[in-house]
Order: structure tokens, then sequence, then C-alpha cells
């Protein structure tokens, strides 16, 4: 890490990882591909590592770093954004109630809707954009406030400081899922949040060519050693190779967020005054619900723009198949463009419209991105 004092974001983001290696000489980190570490003639490690499930240099480098960007004390780093996702919820005890935001990631859905009552946990979906209502979903059972902001693929905006002061009124901890807007554009725990969740592999990675995810704590508590022991317990084990992919991400994530969160408003406008789209879902547009929240806690909108065809199902899936430039893939945060119809990549059990189309903004020229969408809309 840098040795100036204070450095900004962009500084620390590209300085994140070890220094430069005082034996070799390296400027580029190391990627460890041990598995496991030595011993002594007595049996003590040789250094500070026993078995890399457990911990290894990459997965520490990365979890410092992100800990770091995020203001947090700690993390830890996991094979994907749901291996993390799943090890809170395994910190949690049977019986402790979570109030999950209704507008979240389908997998996270899936996981709290299918796994987490066998479990023993009570999972409340909630509408965090209705203060009222939040508030009245917190009891005394509530161990954990979970929330998404903006939210995949509807992109709903959550209030961060309100809930927290909710939360934290009922004994709860706030877990803040940070992964479309990351550090670069909001900072969940200078809002209240305790607990930061991102899916690795979208923009930290930025190049959708690595799994991972990480969780971040305010302090290193009870919860933290929960789900520290998960990972090393169950296995969602972080690979050397792909953490440092991840770590070399975090170098160019500040400026890939600003070129490709730049492109994402042009889109934005240029949908929105599109015949043939009845919505578009950006909270950077004045007329989005969560306009003027989203601006009080984000120094930008992101690149995840979700809009709706006036003419439906057909209209929509005619849209994705007539992209030349965008791809059709699933998934999000890479320097490329990506389309998709999102009720189908989510398959049975969608609660998305089956007219919306989600767009994922990359860093391309946002003049061909625009003449691609143009030619895609007209005609339908």
């Amino acid at each position: 890490m840098t040795s100036i004092p204070n450095p900004r974001f962009e500084t620390r983001a590209v300085r994140s990882g070890p220094a430069i290696d005082a034996r070799s000489g390296e400027v580029a980190p190391p990627i460890h591909v041990s598995t496991t570490f030595g011993r002594d003639t007595g049996s003590r490690l040789l250094g500070d590592h026993f078995y890399a499930r457990y911990a290894h240099p990459n997965q520490e480098h990365l979890q410092r770093a992100i800990a770091d960007l995020e203001g947090a004390s700690a993390g830890v780093a996991f094979a994907s954004g749901m291996g993390a996702a799943a090890a809170v919820m395994q910190s949690l005890a049977p019986g402790d109630h979570v109030a999950m935001a209704d507008a979240c990631y389908f997998g996270v859905r899936r996981l709290a809707g299918g796994f987490a009552s066998k479990w023993g946990l009570n999972v409340e979906f909630v509408d965090m954009s209705d203060i009222a209502r939040v508030s009245g979903a917190v009891g005394p059972k509530t161990r954990l406030v979970w929330v998404e902001t903006p939210s995949n693929p509807m992109m709903r905006v959550t209030d961060l400081r309100r809930v927290a002061e909710i939360a934290h009124a009922g004994g709860a901890r706030l877990l803040v899922d940070n992964t479309f807007a990351t550090p670069v554009l909001q900072r969940p725990i200078e809002h209240g949040a305790d607990i930061v969740l991102h899916s690795a592999t979208k923009y930290f990675g930025g190049h959708s060519d690595a799994l991972g995810g990480c969780v971040v704590f305010r302090e290193p508590d009870a919860m933290f050693d929960a789900v520290n022991e998960a990972l090393q317990v169950l296995g969602a084990a972080l690979s050397p190779f792909n953490a440092w992919l991840v770590l070399r991400g975090l170098k160019t994530l500040a400026c890939r967020m600003g070129a490709q969160t730049a492109n994402a408003a042009r889109i934005a406008d240029m949908l929105a005054a599109h015949p043939n789209v009845s919505r578009v879902y950006y909270p950077g547009l004045a007329d989005h619900p969560g306009h003027a929240v989203a601006a009080s806690q984000m120094s930008g909108f992101g690149a995840v723009v979700s809009f709706r065809m006036k003419q439906g199902r057909d209209a929509a899936l005619t849209v994705v198949g007539r992209a030349r430039l965008f791809l059709r893939a699933t998934s999000l945060g890479g320097v490329e463009s990506l389309i998709e119809h999102r009720a189908t990549s989510e398959g049975a059990g969608s609660s998305t419209p089956d007219d919306l189309v989600r767009l994922s903004v990359g860093i391309e020229h946002p003049d061909d991105l625009i003449e691609d969408l143009s030619q895609a809309l007209c005609p339908v």
C-alpha cells in the first residue's frame, strides 16, 4: 500500500496489492498456488498459513484491499458472490429473523426462500423503499436487515441512513449488497451499514473472467468470525488465480466505473425518449422514484440500465436478438456491454416483468452503443 498519508480512492485502488517484493523486486504480486504450507521439525508452521481452504496470501491481499476501499476493518473473500451470501446466512442461528429487500438479486431470493428456511431462519421480504414497512418488519428476533441498492434488475433505491437507524434501533445489523454501485459510487459504511457484500465477479474483476465474492465488516465482530468459519469449514474458497485477477481488476476500477457510468447515463436518456420504450429504470433519471435518495448517497448512478417495451415480451426478445454490438449474455460489470431478456435468464420463478430488457453498459464508445440500440429498437 502507498505510504502517502490519506491517499485518495483512485490511488488506494491502484496500490491495493502488496508492495514491491523485497527479494525479487516484482512490481506485480505473485500468484501463490500452494494448497498446503510447511512446518518445522517441531511441527510449528513456517509461515502464517496452514491450508489454502482456510486462507492463502492472494485471498488475504484481496480481502484487505476490498475492506480498505469500502472503509471497513476486515473482510472474507469467497469463490463467488453467492458463496459469500450463503456464508452470511449460515452465520445466523435457527429462529433468527432476516428482513430482506424484496427487490434483490434472483439468486439471493432463491437462497433465502429455498435454503434459509431449511436452516431454521425466518426471512421476510420487505419493500425497502417504504420506510414504514421496514420499521414494521424489524422486531425483537431480527438479526439482519439485508438491502441491495440499486437493486437488480429493477433499480430500486434504498435510503441507507434511515434503514440503518431502524436496524440499529432494533438491535440488528445492516448488510448492503453494493455490487452495482461499488465503493467508487457508494460507500454504505459511511451511511451506517455494518456489513457490505459484493459479487467480485462483476465490477471488481471487470473483465468477465474471474468468479469471486467478498463480505467486509465495519468491525470484526462475532458475525465476522462465524462467516470466516463458514468459509473454512464449508469450503467456498477463492482460488489464488481468481483472487489475483480480481485484485488486478481493482487497479482500474475507478476509471472503468467512470466511463461506464457516463455511457449508461447517455443511454438512459436516449431510451427515455424512445417511442417504443414504456419505462426506463435508471436512478440517474430525474423521474426515477429513488432519484433524490440516490443523489444524496451516490456520487454516480452506475452502469446498469433496465427498460420495458411497449409492445411486450416478444418486442423485448426481438430487441435482444437484433443487438449487434451488445453481447447477449448474463452478468454485468465487464468492459464489454451486455444485453439480456432478464426474465428468461432468471428462469422459472422469476418475478421480473417479461417485457424488460437489462443492459450492462461497458466502456465502448457511447455513440456506437446508442447506434446499436437504435437499430435494435426501430423497427421492433
